[in-house]
């Protein structure tokens, strides 16, 4: 039996016909893709919320847009041990097609969890000592990313401490001893103490206990300053450290905006959120198919200054109107 097709509609049969291989390659390639951000803070911080904002402008620069091309799970609190193991486990639950991690030391364990699985990390020091990466140049394997680590910052963190607080002579160096950045930090700021007429003191913490011994110490005698090299661990504490500086009126130096903003006297360091920013560029061009290990781990290039005026006075201690007129935020 024959069968009659009208002209019109085998018109139409043959063009969806030749339409639809390119319809679903066009859906295939413009599927959902899944990114998991682990954060080092918890989802209340309002430092984590920046970074994530941070994060998420950048993705959208580069092109994608949360719940049309691209989904985004942020994973938060990875500094307690428990919440990393329940991230660890959800990571291995819903592998997604990119990782960025907020922390060194969670990666270890969230590398292990995904295997394979392209990761970007943001705000990690001494990448290549730790075995991240092959070289800052060549990262080769599945990981790239972002360092925060700037070794000659410490002659500027006693700089601005020599302007503003000139009769400081004794600084204690507060730093958690497992992180392998602080200690070059450490090492490039006692090399430069000499010429400001400073000591200072290596003082590494561990627990919220043995911070609070360590201020108490340096409060015994006058003339004492503290200096918070980027660390996660001290940003966790960083609530306690202000109250403890503003209880003993010691002069408060971090290289986290977040210390100055609540009540420290000055922050000097890099711009964090600017890191996250660009660290989402990396993570849309792994989307689109380049390798991390092709990527080059980017040092810092921003930095910022926060003077916190307000603390300044509290303090009996004068911020010289250049000083002022160089900083990039100043809380009255």
């Amino acid at each position: 039996m024959a069968i009659h097709i009208k002209r019109r509609d085998l018109i139409t049969l043959l063009s969806g016909a030749a339409t639809w291989p390119l319809t679903a390659r066009a859906q295939q390639r413009d599927r959902l893709r899944r990114v998991a951000v682990v954060m080092q803070y918890v989802e209340s911080d309002s430092q984590g919320q920046l970074r994530a904002a941070a994060f998420r402008d950048g993705l959208e620069k580069a092109g994608w847009v949360a719940g049309r091309n691209i989904a985004v799970d942020y994973l938060w609190g990875v500094l307690d041990s428990e919440r990393t193991r329940g991230i660890t486990e959800q990571l291995r639950q819903q592998v997604p097609d990119v990782i960025a991690i907020n922390s060194s030391r969670g990666l270890r364990e969230i590398e292990s969890a995904a295997p394979g699985v392209p990761i970007v990390f943001i705000v990690v020091s001494e990448p290549v000592a730790q075995g991240f990466v092959a070289s800052l140049a060549h990262p080769g394997g599945n990981i790239t990313g972002f360092s925060n680590l700037e070794p000659t910052v410490g002659a500027k963190w006693l700089d601005l401490l020599k302007q503003v607080a000139p009769q400081v002579t004794r600084i204690a160096f507060i730093y958690n001893p497992v992180n392998p950045g602080a200690k070059v930090t450490l090492q490039s700021t006692q090399s430069a103490a000499k010429q400001f007429s400073f000591d200072v003191m290596d003082v590494p913490v561990r627990d919220s206990a043995e911070i609070e011994a360590a201020i108490g110490e340096l409060a015994r005698e006058p003339g004492g300053a503290l200096l918070m090299p980027p660390d996660p661990f001290t940003v966790g504490h960083r609530k306690r450290i202000i109250e403890l500086a503003a209880r003993d009126r010691l002069p408060l130096v971090a290289a986290v905006r977040s210390f100055a903003d609540e009540g420290g006297l000055l922050a000097y360091g890099v711009h964090i959120p600017e890191l996250f920013r660009q660290a989402a560029g990396y993570v849309g061009r792994i989307l689109r198919g380049e390798m991390p290990g092709d990527l080059p781990v980017q040092q810092p290039t921003k930095f910022e200054l926060v003077v916190n005026l307000r603390t300044a006075r509290a303090l009996g201690l004068t911020v010289p109107d250049k000083l002022l007129a160089l900083a990039d935020d100043v809380v009255e």
